[in-house]
């Protein structure tokens, strides 16, 4: 098993704004959602910046919240190239689907981006013999928003990739940030290496294309704050 016991703790004092706010714990009582903490095994976990959290080729049985920090779900090959698939942030959730069917493989690293504090549940729970309760439907019905609003990102990334040319795939990107965020100016979750990764483009091309892109006055950028350009 991956997890390493002298590293868990059982959790204690959570942050519980993060914990009421999330999309998980939405519609459940303080009661509630501390029974929900116990019958799901809750256990809470340290990690430092570029640590693998789960490993492509392993198995769990733990979803995972992001308590502070961030992580970043990558699929890395054999030949050394990266794809980042998403950006997990505070409050946000993965390895779901891997947690409720663990006898599947990951095809995933789940990495963290800085120092991270993570909460992890046995989901699986849910499926098994636990008593009657109304959080366990509503812990329920909220996973299935999780997974229809991850479907929803997944879509969108087949979007923002299928541009044949870097600039097309920037614009798609940029604009689906700018709708989400209903606003012109805005900071994207990435670094440039990132970007690139999750556009899959060359990071030298990517940058140089940018800045091609701000001298024409179609954007306004500095490090991971952009601004859209009316032309």
């Amino acid at each position: 098993m991956w997890f390493k016991p002298h590293f868990e703790k059982k959790v204690k004092e959570m942050n519980e704004t993060i914990l009421k706010n999330s999309a998980l714990f939405r519609g459940l009582t303080d009661e509630e959602r501390k029974e929900c903490l116990r019958a799901l095994d809750a256990r809470e976990q340290s990690f430092r910046k570029g640590s693998i959290i789960l490993h492509a080729g392993d198995k769990t049985d733990r979803m995972g919240m992001v308590l502070s920090g961030s992580v970043t779900i990558e699929s890395n090959d054999a030949w050394g190239n990266c794809t980042v698939l998403s950006h997990v942030e505070a409050g946000q959730f993965f390895a779901e689907t891997y947690a409720l069917l663990p006898e599947e493989v990951l095809l995933v690293d789940v990495r963290t981006n800085e120092d991270s504090r993570i909460l992890f549940f046995r989901i699986g729970n849910l499926l098994r013999n636990l008593p009657p309760a109304a959080w366990k439907e509503k812990i329920l019905k909220n996973l299935l928003m999780i997974s229809s609003r991850k479907n929803l990102i997944l879509s969108g990334r087949s979007f923002q990739t299928s541009p044949k040319s870097c600039r097309g795939r920037l614009l798609s990107y940029l604009n689906a940030v700018s709708l989400q965020k209903q606003a012109t100016e805005f900071d994207i979750p990435f670094n440039r290496q990132q970007l690139a990764d999750y556009l899959n483009l060359e990071r030298t091309n990517m940058s140089k294309e940018l800045s091609r892109m701000q001298k024409e006055g179609i954007i306004e950028y500095r490090k991971n704050h952009f601004k859209l350009l009316q032309t």
